[in-house]
């Protein structure tokens, strides 16, 4: 009997659902990081530790299992091929996590995802086929992901401490909880886009100056990417992530809002059970 499986990995862990031939969810499972595009081997081991918890005592097969693997890094192809070499399922496919969440949470309507946390990424479906766009990293791309957002507040925190632009309340504390120019420029020499992000909610709940040209011009950002992805439509539009209702409340009623229908294990799973039916 066939089963299909659902993976959604990150860089901070995977999960997994498995379902049977009917579709009823009788296993989840959960591991560590499942970026392939950072180490194939270390996000191979924690699918599988996710996948033998999803089938538990359920007597599924992974010689038997479809599985849609939705993962970070799932564009780069020497990454999926060497996954795929270590995936013991019957059959399998590897796609970028942006993927499986815009099918989790629009289902198989059309519409758009704007995914905006640490990082942004989007993707639009139409007539049920997915395209990404974005996401392309904190160093060249992540616009008004919150990284970029911790950053820029540093940045500008520095430039006030220069005189190259006023200061105000929220620069002087940043100034002053890293220890001044110089213990600002040390943090930003060590630290991961999640340490820069966890400066992004002071950004997007203050009114200080600072904070609110900057939120206003990562808003705009959005704005002017999902304008581009509309292509003149009024697509439905759902927003995920730390900041993403953050950016909701903020882009009004441009175009519709709506809630996710699911995550992106759930939208994984669907993919794996299409990929069944095409077996």
């Amino acid at each position: 009997m066939a089963h299909f499986l659902g993976i959604d990995g990150g860089g901070t862990g995977c999960r997994a659902a498995l379902a049977d031939a009917q579709g009823r969810v009788i296993g989840r499972g959960a591991g560590g990081p499942a970026n392939i595009n950072t180490n194939v081997e270390t996000a191979a081991d924690n699918i599988l530790t996710a996948t033998r918890e999803a089938i538990g005592n359920s007597g599924a097969r992974p010689e038997n299992i479809v599985a849609t693997l939705g993962l970070a890094g799932g564009t780069m192809p020497d990454a999926i091929r060497g996954l795929q070499a270590l995936l013991p399922f019957a059959r399998s496919q590897i796609v970028n996590d942006a993927i499986t969440a815009a099918r989790g949470a629009l289902g198989p309507d059309d519409g758009i995802l704007a995914a905006l946390g640490t990082g942004s990424v989007y993707a639009v479906q139409r007539k049920g086929r997915i395209t990404q766009l974005g996401g392309r990293g904190f160093l060249l791309g992540d616009e008004a992901g919150g990284a970029v957002l911790g950053r820029t507040l540093l940045s500008q925190a520095l430039r006030a401490a220069d005189g190259f632009s006023p200061m105000t309340p929220l620069l002087q504390e940043i100034l002053g909880e890293y220890g001044g120019i110089e213990g600002i420029i040390s943090f930003g020499n060590h630290a991961s886009p999640a340490d820069f992000g966890r400066l992004a909610p002071r950004i997007a709940r203050s009114d200080d100056p600072a904070a609110r040209q900057i939120f206003d011009e990562a808003t705009a950002q959005v704005a002017a990417s999902l304008e581009t992805l509309q292509d003149g439509g009024r697509l439905p539009v759902v927003f995920i992530g730390g900041l993403g209702q953050s950016y909701a409340a903020r882009i009004g009623e441009r175009w519709p809002i709506r809630a996710p229908l699911g995550n992106g294990v759930d939208g994984a799973l669907s993919m794996a059970r299409e990929l069944g039916e095409q077996t």
